[in-house]
């Protein structure tokens, strides 16, 4: 009840004023806190309290703590997925092994929240719609992408080919960083190393 006070009093203060605060920067926040705390720890009060903002500012954005952190998972997703599927959309599917390591080091909260947690753990309640089509949509194209890499190296589709692929580009490299992700650190080099062997071992295999 609180809350909703407080935010019809910063709706009614605030028509016409210039925003101050942006979905960007509560999206980060909500980042930082669930990459430190979990994601139970991410309440709109502590995110607001994060930015700086007026709990109201936030609810002006987001309505609904699950639907900040949907907005958060997803943001998460969309960086990590569109370098890697430009890359295994140029056939190369080794620098798409190692695109996993490479956006670990450089966005090293986003990965804590990418890799730590499933998608049902920050967001338990139902996905508004238009976060679901985001959702599936995201999914398609990760499947698209596999599909056409698939086709590209062996003239076919075939389930046995698939299952190399996605092992060789997605588990192998999952569980070479998750370990360092966990410690709060940053996959040394020699991990790009054991990648790149396993792929080779793994994609030259023959059939």
């Amino acid at each position: 009840m609180l809350a909703l006070l407080e935010y019809i009093f910063y709706y009614k203060s605030t028509m016409g004023r210039t925003a101050y605060f942006t979905n960007e920067q509560f999206v980060a926040a909500a980042l930082k806190i669930a990459a430190a705390s979990g994601p139970a720890a991410v309440t709109i009060a502590a995110v607001a309290g994060e930015v700086g903002a007026p709990v109201g500012s936030v609810y002006h954005r987001f309505l609904s703590r699950d639907t900040l952190l949907a907005e958060a998972w997803l943001s998460v997703v969309s960086s990590f997925q569109k370098d890697f599927l430009e890359i295994l959309e140029n056939g190369d599917g080794l620098n798409a092994a190692l695109h996993t390591p490479r956006w670990v080091r450089l966005h090293p909260t986003e990965a804590r929240i990418l890799l730590l947690y499933r998608r049902e753990e920050l967001a338990e309640r139902s996905w508004a719609n238009n976060l679901k089509e985001k959702t599936h949509r995201i999914t398609r194209d990760l499947n698209y992408a596999i599909r056409n890499y698939v086709v590209r190296i062996s003239g076919k589709y075939d389930q046995a080919t698939a299952d190399r692929v996605i092992f060789a580009i997605i588990d192998v490299p999952y569980a070479a960083v998750i370990r360092y992700i966990r410690q709060g650190k940053k996959p040394p080099k020699k991990v790009d190393d054991y990648i790149q062997q396993t792929y080779t071992t793994i994609m030259e295999r023959k059939k």
